[in-house]
């Protein structure tokens, strides 16, 4: 994780880099368009559960299993197949990242631990916990050099240091920082990719930007595509000021595609064609 120099608020000092602040109020429009939709006041919790598996097609996309919506809507086993094994993965998270929001604040460690039992559903001791020297790690639709386990573990303990400290972040740059050290950590040894953009939900949703969970940076990753995902995360990891700008606008975009896909459901409620 970089910041443009030392400060007590380093995830704030990333709000002044070049285009970070346009982002932030490109991405608070967005949320405001949904939020103040006339369908949102009389049925949002049915927009908060289109988005909810929306999100989670989105995020299997990017994790190899891209699958129609309506195949996601229909089918109720998941234990089949690679794919079909992400996508139930992908589903679980998403049903699981409401009830930890609570917790997310206090011990996100804990949390993220929990994503990777419930992303895995399996006893393996690898299970529940960070990756340790040597163990390998299945992601590999991220080819990034892998940190070591030390290292991953370090910047673990840091994130979730800022995290619990808190600060005055915007909450894009706070849920981007998120995504993007948990991606080029691969700090556990399955599903870092699934983790990494749930917890940028946990992050959107607690910070109060998108408290009912309708604006799924999930689906505009996914339509923003995998290359540009990776290109983005890329900047990221190469720690300058404009790789990290260019990955919180990037994030940015996919939260505003999100908002944009809740505000076609509620168009297509209001017209009574969804």
């Amino acid at each position: 994780m970089s910041t443009t120099g030392a400060s007590a608020d380093p995830l704030a000092a990333l709000g002044s880099l070049p285009g970070v602040a346009d982002a932030v109020e490109s991405v608070r429009k967005s949320v405001d368009r949904v939020y103040g939709h006339r369908v949102m006041r009389r049925r949002s919790n049915e927009i908060t559960s289109e988005a909810a598996l929306r999100g989670a097609r989105g995020t299997a996309a990017l994790s190899g299993a891209d699958w129609a919506l309506e195949e996601v809507r229909r089918r109720s086993d998941f234990s089949g197949d690679g794919e079909a094994r992400t996508m139930g993965a992908a589903l679980r998270l998403t049903a699981e990242a409401g009830q930890l929001l609570s917790i997310w604040r206090q011990s996100p460690l804990r949390v993220l631990a929990r994503l990777h039992l419930v992303a895995a559903a399996e006893g393996e001791e690898r299970v529940g916990r960070p990756r340790q020297e040597g163990e390998p790690v299945d992601e590999p639709l991220i080819g990034l050099a892998l940190p070591s386990a030390a290292e991953a573990h370090g910047r673990l303990e840091g994130l979730s240091e800022l995290i619990i400290a808190g600060g005055s972040a915007p909450a894009l740059v706070t849920a981007a920082v998120v995504h993007g050290e948990l991606l080029a950590l691969r700090a556990f040894t399955s599903h870092n990719g699934l983790i990494a953009r749930t917890a940028e939900r946990i992050v959107l949703v607690g910070s109060g930007l998108d408290p009912k969970s309708v604006c799924p940076a999930e689906v505009g990753h996914a339509e923003l595509g995998r290359e540009a995902y990776l290109e983005a995360l890329e900047g990221y990891v190469s720690g300058t000021p404009e790789g990290v700008a260019a990955w919180i606008a990037h994030c940015g975009r996919a939260v505003g595609l999100g908002a944009r896909e809740s505000t076609a459901v509620c168009e297509a409620l209001q017209r009574g064609a969804a």
